[in-house]
C-alpha cells in the first residue's frame, strides 16, 4: 500500500472534494463516475447501490483510478490507481449516511430507492501522482 503525500491529505481528508472513479468494465473499456468518499486507515472508501455499472465493475481485487481535485484550485489534484481491497454490504447504510453528511449536510442519505442495498467498497492505494 502506498501513503498519500502529506501535502494532499487536505482532499482526502478536510476538504469536500469529489473523486472521479474509473473502473474497468467487463469488454475492458473505461467508465468513470463522480463519487462520495472517505478516507480512513490509509483506504479510500467509496459507497453504490448494488447492481450499478460501478458496483458490478468492482469486484475485490479489481484495478480502479481516482482523480480527485481541490475545490479550490482545479490545477491541484492527486490521482490514486489501486485495487479494490474489501467489498461489503455490512456498515453500507451506515457509511452513505456519514457520506450524506460530508457532502449535503443532512444525516440521513436522502435518494435511496426502497429495496436498494448499499455496498461499501474499500480501494488500497498502489500508486499516486500530484498536480499543483
Amino acid at each position: 500500500m502506498v501513503a498519500i503525500p502529506a501535502e494532499y491529505l487536505d482532499l482526502l481528508q478536510q476538504k469536500t472534494s469529489f473523486a472521479h472513479l474509473a473502473t474497468i468494465m467487463k469488454d475492458g473499456s473505461p467508465q468513470v463516475t463522480p463519487v462520495w468518499f472517505d478516507y480512513t486507515n490509509g483506504k479510500i472508501r467509496v459507497n453504490s447501490a448494488k447492481g450499478r455499472v460501478k458496483s458490478r465493475n468492482m469486484q475485490e481485487g479489481s484495478p480502479v483510478a481516482l482523480s480527485i481535485l481541490d475545490p479550490e484550485n482545479a490545477y491541484r489534484y492527486i490521482q490514486i490507481r489501486g485495487r479494490v481491497s474489501r467489498v461489503t454490504e455490512e456498515g453500507a447504510d451506515a457509511h452513505i449516511d456519514s457520506l450524506a453528511k460530508k457532502y449535503l449536510g443532512k444525516d440521513k442519505y436522502p435518494f435511496g430507492q426502497p429495496g436498494e442495498v448499499r455496498v461499501t467498497f474499500e480501494i488500497e492505494p498502489g500508486a499516486t501522482q500530484v498536480m499543483g
